[in-house]
């Protein structure tokens, strides 16, 4: 399968559906968040696109080899990760004009494609089933079987990172897939379109991909018989809708949602090592990321070192457009989620929080035109503030004394949240308690943000259902049947 990108400097994006360029749909403008300027347009065709997906998703997965050829589908796997490197650049490019990213975290971002296509590629040849004799004369098999059509619904967050985390264990297991994304990132889906199709073995029909700026194409994937299995990275409030309305077809979801990761720093914790990625752990991104470091809880003895650094820190992060690569932060996603992320400061405030670093809106010079946030530190004592329980998803932290490590796990594991959480402390047997003690899904020890392609990652509590990552990740997409044969025994 081929395509002929369109040029450059007139931009527009398209679905990609049944291995074809789909145009149909409004035409609505692609924004730099940067300086709001018009990069491009996108066909806004949700619904009706959603609709041709799931029938090419459907046929696919009925008449190609594709749900039954191990080998097909790693080779396939393997070619993707091979046009991903090859396109790297030109992917890096658009992900950062039109999401915002500072050219370092885009890359970061795109860095963990491959190796996650071919850690699938790899678990396409050895997956399979298990063979047993239960009782004299009678042999079991136990078949892993694909699903059928698997919806991916990913953000605008990290686009092309959260959607090959779910589209390659889905492909791998033989699922055929529909991908839904967001308008804001519609340019660089259609990037992503255009390098799967230089797969030269993927079946049409197999990975079909649409954008839309409402929620009609979502809604139909989640509602639809046809598709028996969701793969949701969002909100906790959107993964509750959702799975309620797809228990009618008692349907399979895999769900990583909402994080307010707390950063436990004991008196014990090397400083010079932590601040750093503290300050990290908040600004990647712009804190539009599940697992931003949000919550500092700080020992007595270290708060105020950590408090004053940190603020100081903060202070000199360098905002600023992707394309100034002297950046530090970018901008938020648009300017309605800079005069959200600041009326959560200003609500903060209004109940208590204490302003260390303000942080908030640039309004003047250069960067005004675009959706930029300086980062925000509040101090506060109540643990039942909204800043505290809830996920802001901005550049806003909030730093809380304790006293002992009692507290400090009582303090964390307050939260209905449970994707992730952060200890620094030199003590060994420290850290391994409180590691088994903490609610969260991941757990780093004097670091953060470590995920592998063989490591299982997912949420406790309100942060998900199932695991994405490792060998789990199949289970998903997934349905095991048992075959009962009954050949008796040979005569002796």
């Amino acid at each position: 399968m081929t395509m002929t990108p369109d040029s450059a400097t007139s931009r527009k994006a398209f679905n990609w559906i049944n291995g074809s360029q789909c145009q149909e749909g409004e035409l609505k403008r692609s924004i730099d968040p940067a300086t709001y300027n018009v990069i491009g347009h996108y066909p806004d065709y949700g619904l009706e696109a959603a609709k041709f997906a799931v029938a090419a998703a459907s046929k696919a997965f009925r008449e190609t080899l594709w749900a039954h050829d191990h080998e097909l589908r790693a080779r396939v796997l393997d070619q993707l990760a091979c046009a991903f490197e090859r396109n790297r650049d030109r992917l890096l490019e658009i992900l950062s004009l039109e999401n915002g990213k500072v050219k370092a975290e885009a890359a970061f971002e795109l860095d963990m494609v491959a190796s996650k296509l071919r850690y699938s590629a790899a678990t396409a040849l050895v997956e399979g089933g298990r063979a047993m004799t239960p009782k004299p004369g009678s042999i079991s098999l136990i078949l892993r079987q694909p699903m059928g059509v698997a919806a991916v619904i990913a953000p605008w967050n990290s686009p092309v990172i959260l959607t090959i985390r779910s589209l390659a264990p889905a492909l791998a297991a033989g699922c055929t897939t529909v991908i839904k994304l967001p308008a804001q990132v519609a340019q660089t889906a259609s990037v992503m379109a255009e390098i799967m199709a230089e797969a030269e073995d993927l079946p049409n029909g197999v990975i079909n991909l649409f954008f839309e700026s409402g929620p009609e194409g979502s809604a139909y994937l989640v509602d639809s018989p046809e598709v028996p299995v969701v793969s949701f990275t969002g909100s906790t409030r959107t993964g509750r809708a959702i799975s309620s309305t797809g228990a009618r077809y008692l349907k399979r979801f895999g769900m990583e949602l909402g994080g307010k990761t707390p950063m436990i720093v004991f008196d014990d914790a090397d400083l010079d090592a932590a601040l750093p990625v503290l300050e990290k752990a908040l600004t990647v991104f712009s804190g539009q990321f599940c697992m931003t470091g949000s919550r500092m809880l700080v020992q007595n003895g270290k708060y105020e070192a950590v408090r004053d650094g940190l603020a100081e820190r903060l202070r000199n992060v360098k905002v600023g457009p992707a394309a100034d690569l002297s950046s530090d932060m970018g901008p938020l996603i648009d300017r309605a989620n800079v005069e959200r992320v600041d009326g959560v400061v200003e609500a903060a405030i209004a109940a208590g929080a204490k302003v260390v670093e303000r942080g908030g809106p640039i309004n003047v010079g250069p960067l005004a035109d675009g959706a930029f946030f300086r980062p925000a530190l509040l101090e506060v004592s109540d643990n039942s503030l909204a800043i505290v329980q809830e996920e802001t998803f901005g550049p806003v932290l909030t730093i809380q004394r304790f006293a002992d490590e009692a507290e400090a796990i009582r303090l964390a594991n307050d939260n209905e949240y449970g994707l992730s959480a952060s200890i620094w402390t030199r003590d060994v047997d420290r850290s391994l308690r409180v590691a088994q003690a903490l609610e969260a899904g991941s757990v780093w020890i004097n670091d953060w943000a470590k995920v592998y392609d063989g490591t299982e990652e997912g949420g406790f509590k309100q942060s998900g259902l199932g695991r994405l990552n490792g060998l789990a990740a199949l289970d998903d997409f997934i349905e095991h049947k048992h075959i009962a044969l009954k050949p008796g025994l040979t005569h002796r």
